[in-house]
Parts: structure tokens; sequence; C-alpha cells
């Protein structure tokens, strides 16, 4: 007796079709799985037992040879239980129900319960682009299967209920509901709470503007942390397709909370300085999302930045110049998105009051410049702005003048993603920060003015060929920002700015 049933698997960012096969024969009673299972799939095999017999379905006492196929691609997860249920059921004849039209997927208890996976709202997506019609989802994965249209994603909780569906006895609805926009919520963290520290405030919004890394340097206590988290409240909402890319990476961490249909907010991740270059780039056996990337379409908070562990900076070299990280495996190659926004905050020297203009710095030359050495020149070179961010006075600090709200300098910002967007048309680019070198040149004009002074900044700051071109793009973000057509020496005076504090403690 032999029946097929159809699955879905996940590499990566992308996910195939599979082909649950069970062929049963006589001989010694025996349960085999091949088709590259990794050990949760070999498992299964007593899930499906325990299940099946748990909910008054006849077990064959025979050779049971299940293959999950393609076999050259390594099966990971629970996600094959159910499946592999339906067809040992649909081969010894107790569902009769035509099945060819429909997919499976779930986790099995041993009672017959089926929980929730990973990776459901890829899967679903490639399912509707393999012509599936129709597939089985586990209940709390029902809220990410309800974004995928043109296709019947049928929310189940046990076996019953897919038995019941497919005999028509009782039809489970499926889960599709139409996408409605949604506004930014107003409980973000506002900048109108952080006094003083004016321009700081002007360079994150710039960088909010256009995309752009940042880096604040300044004395513990000035609000480092403080701008930092209140940035998501600045930037522009997301798109669609932002918010189905960023969920689908976490489905396929498991990081999608329960019951949210698409995250909505822009991403923000501190992850604490004690992380793993593997935990910052993903890794695993089967490569997973890693911080980096659960951070696309957002922001990454790296506070105490020269704390990180060096592999781990190191690895921000590619997701910054590339917006992909590539992470290679003995057994595979992935490659996760990774369009992000880096903002890091540092000390100046170890004590933290290097240039304070009150207190003291207690550490020696050599301390001062093995601290900064952990932040390595060409990490240092990717990152767009260099912000110095100072101690506020008390008059600042008790004074009680209203600072401007977030959604006053959002109006700004958005302002000036609309110019980008019509700028960049068509072509895949999203923003000033991403733009190609042939883009650079052709959008990035300087009048006659603004050219000598960059000239001369640059001879005079030794700047790279890479810190010349995030010049250009700077000043073009903040030529958007006042709806100027040209760079005028304004803008490329105020983008120099950015990119003078590397020589400032990094030459002492």
């Amino acid at each position: 007796m032999f029946a097929k049933v159809k699955s879905l698997g996940i590499f990566g960012m992308d996910s195939f079709p599979v082909v649950v096969e069970a062929d049963l024969s006589s001989g010694l009673p025996r349960f085999d799985i091949v088709g590259l299972p990794d050990t949760a799939v070999k498992e299964s095999k007593e899930r499906v037992r325990a299940s099946i017999k748990n909910c008054r379905f006849d077990y064959p006492v025979s050779r049971i040879t299940v293959n999950i196929a393609p076999a050259d691609i390594k099966k990971e997860g629970p996600v094959y239980d159910l499946p592999i249920a339906i067809a040992i059921l649909k081969a010894t004849r107790q569902i009769k129900a035509d099945i060819k039209d429909y997919a499976f997927l779930g986790e099995l208890s041993l009672d017959g319960e089926i929980r929730p996976c990973n990776g459901i709202l890829p899967m679903l997506l490639k399912a509707r682009q393999e012509g599936i019609k129709s597939v089985f989802v586990p209940y709390d994965n029902a809220a990410e299967a309800s974004v995928v249209d043109k296709i019947n994603a049928y929310p189940v909780k046990n076996i019953f209920e897919v038995i019941r569906h497919l005999s028509g006895e009782n039809p489970v609805s499926p889960c599709y509901m139409p996408y409605k926009a949604c506004e930014m919520k107003n409980d973000l963290l506002d900048f109108a709470d952080v006094k003083g520290q004016k321009d700081a405030k002007r360079a994150l919004e710039i960088a909010a503007a256009g995309g752009h890394n940042c880096i604040m340097i300044g004395p513990p206590g000035t609000g480092k942390s403080m701008l930092a988290k209140r940035l998501p409240s600045i930037l522009p909402q997301m798109t669609f397709e932002e918010q189905l890319e960023t969920t689908k990476l976490y489905s396929i961490a498991g990081a999608l909370p329960s019951g949210i249909r698409l995250i909505t907010e822009r991403p923000f991740r501190s992850p604490h300085h004690t992380i793993s270059a593997q935990g910052l780039a993903g890794g695993g056996q089967n490569p997973k999302p890693g911080e980096i990337s659960l951070a696309h379409n957002g922001v990454m908070f790296m506070d105490e930045f020269p704390e990180f562990d060096r592999r781990a900076k190191e690895s921000l070299r590619q997701p910054l110049e590339d917006g992909i990280i590539t992470i290679a495996r003995t057994s595979a190659t992935v490659a996760y998105p990774s369009d992000i926004m880096i903002v890091a905050a540092m000390n100046p020297c170890p004590c933290g009051y290097f240039g304070h203009p009150t207190r003291e710095c207690t550490c020696t030359d050599a301390a001062r410049k093995k601290y900064r050495d952990k932040v390595s020149g060409p990490v240092l070179d990717r990152i767009d702005l260099h912000i110095e961010v100072e101690p506020v006075d008390y008059d600042k600090l008790s004074s009680k003048a209203e600072e401007e709200h977030s959604s006053d300098i959002r109006k700004r910002v958005n302002a000036a993603r609309e110019i980008q967007q019509k700028r960049f048309k068509g072509t895949g680019i999203s923003c000033n920060a991403k733009m190609t070198p042939k883009m650079t040149k052709e959008y990035c004009v300087l009048s006659a003015d603004a050219s000598a002074l960059l000239k001369a900044s640059f001879d005079k700051l030794g700047l790279s060929a890479r810190a010349y071109d995030k010049i250009l793009r700077i000043s073009r973000t903040v030529a958007d920002l006042e709806g100027s057509e040209n760079i005028e020496l304004s803008h490329v005076a105020e983008a120099i700015q950015y990119r003078s504090l590397d020589r400032k403690y990094w030459r002492e």
C-alpha cells in the first residue's frame, strides 16, 4: 500500500516543495524515515505512532517506509509530523478523500493535537507559487497564515478536524483576512523626553531621513541610549513589502509573537555586548537568522560598542556594505537580508570622561588608545554619521520649555523619504544611504562652493574614498530635508562635521 502527500520545507529565506511518500509492505514491523531527516524528523515516527493510536485509528502492523523528497536537501524540524500521519492513514485507506490538492504542515502531540511550527508564512507563499490550492496549518499559526491570499489556509487544532474536513463532515473555514494598512503606534518613546542635545537630535533626524548608520560618542549619562531608543518613533512607516519580508524572517527564526499577523513597526534590536559573533550574524548547522537579520528594515542598537567581541563587530562589514549577510557552513550556505540602520554608542575612553568639561579623565594615554582600537578603522569608516553627544547643563535639564515631539520630526523625515522614493522609483533602492556609486555620481552634484569645500576637507582630514561617497550621500539627505534640488555649501558643511570625530579621537 502506498500514498503520497504534499508538504513544504524551509531552507534559509526560501521554502521548497516536499513530497512525503508512505509505503506499507509485509515483513517484520518497522518504521523507517529516509530523505536526509534531522533528529527532530527521525523522532517524528514516535509522535506519529502514538497520535494515531491515541486518536483511535488503526496503526498498521507492517513495515513502514516514509520517504521525504527531495532527498538531497536536509529536512529539519517537526513540521512533517502531520503529513507523515496523513500519508500513513491514506495508505491504510482510513482516509478515502482525494488529497492531491492539499498540503499539510504541523507538529503532532501524542494525543493528536497539532502544535505550531516555524516558517509557516514563507511556506504558504511558496505553496501559492507552486499552485497548491489548500494547506492545513496549525491553529496557533492562523494569524500569519491569514496574510496570504489566493490560497485556502485551513487552521486546525487536531488531526480529527483534518479528517472531518477531508470527509466533508465538518469543513474548516479558511483564515485569510484582507490586508489593512496600520497607523504608527502612539506609545513609542518620544524625542520630547530628551532635554537638550539639539545637535544629536538633528544628526539622528538626518540618519532617519536617509537610512544612514551612526555612532554616538560621549560621556556616561549624556542620553545616548535615550536618543537611540527613540529613533524608531521618527522612522517612516513600513511598506507592505517590508512588513512581509520582516515577518518572514521572524517566522523562520521562531521569533514571531503569537497572534501577530504582520510586523508593522520597524524592529529595534539591542543585543548585549556579550553576544557571540554567531548570535549576531546567525548560524547553526542549518543556519538561522541572527540579530543582524532580525533588525532587517529597522534599527540595531549596539550600546558599549567597543566591548563587543571583535569578531562580532567585524561581522558587520558585509551587511553594512551590501545589505545582506551570507552564512557559510559545511552543509549549507544561506544569505539573509540585513537592510538595517546600525546605531552604535560608546564612551570616549574607559572611564568615560575624556574631553568632559567638568570632570577629569583618569585613563592613561595607552588605556585610551587600547579602548578605541577595539573599534577597527574599516568598521568605523563604514558608519556614515559620527555624532558627539555632550553633557547637558543644569539649566537645560531643569527647563520647563517643551522639546520637539517625534511626530513633528517624523513629518520632515517622511517628506524627505517621499523625495527619495520618487528619485529611485523602479530601481529597488529605498533611501540615499543605499545609493550605488553610479547613482551617487548622478544625484549628488555639488555647487562650485560646495565642491571646493569638500576638496579642501578631503585633503585636510585624510578621508577615504568610502568616506567621500558617504559625505555626498549625507549631503544629499540634508538637501532633501530642506527640499532643495541642489546640494549647496551649507549642506556639505553639515555633512563633513559628521565625519570628523574619528580624526578627533582616533588621531589624538
